[in-house]
């Protein structure tokens, strides 16, 4: 299902609404003007007690030189999510996009995870947080496995603070790796519905130490 928000003054707190309904929207390209409201028929997520992390992803992440960091330049990974790529030569993300969500960041609704090899941002994610849901919008790479370091961190930053339900939207043959499946938009609901009961806790790995077990 898509709808233009051309005619809707968005505000973040309607896209939280949005979230909470199973909505989320995205631009035709980064130069529109105007947002479309998405709601798949089938639904991508990653159930948490099913991911999977290959061995070699997990020597690389026990072996890595990088920094994992949350928040600590959340407009910086939406600039790089948003950058053109060889595989990606347009994007989905338009400046009202950019603007709602450093909106819903500052309101401690969305949240970055972000790999640093010192002084330089070299992978991450972003998303939105809701209940106990995270709804996963965009990542990138800009050296091998960095995208993957960042979504392995959130699960386990996920699972250390009550998640239920990991939200990708879509499903790619990225995610699929990691044990992503789809599900029809009526049973998505119920684990949505389910999500909206409680909160999570985004910060409650913090202080312990993260990585998937050998």
């Amino acid at each position: 299902m898509t709808d233009s928000s051309s005619h809707i003054d968005i505000t973040p707190q309607i896209l939280l609404r949005a979230y909470a309904c199973g909505i989320f929207p995205m631009a035709e390209d980064a130069d529109d003007q105007t947002m479309l409201w998405i709601e798949p028929d089938m639904r991508g997520i990653i159930p948490l007690d099913e991911f999977h992390i290959s061995k070699r992803m997990k020597r690389t992440v026990r072996t890595s030189p990088y920094d994992i960091r949350v928040d600590s330049d959340f407009g910086a990974v939406m600039d790089a999510c948003a950058e053109a790529a060889p595989d990606r030569p347009s994007t989905w993300i338009n400046a009202q996009i950019h603007q709602l969500y450093r909106q819903l960041h500052a309101m401690g609704h969305c949240h970055s995870v972000e790999v640093w090899d010192q002084d330089r941002l070299i992978g991450g994610l972003y998303g939105v947080s809701l209940g106990t849901a995270f709804f996963g919008e965009s990542m990138f790479s800009r050296e091998r496995d960095t995208s993957k370091m960042a979504l392995i961190h959130l699960v386990e930053r996920m699972k250390a603070g009550g998640y239920t339900l990991l939200d990708t939207q879509f499903i790619t043959d990225h995610l699929r790796q990691f044990g992503a499946i789809e599900i029809p938009k009526a049973d998505y609901h119920v684990l949505l519905d389910q999500a909206m009961q409680t909160r999570a806790d985004f910060f409650a790995l913090d202080g312990k130490q993260p990585g998937p077990k050998a």
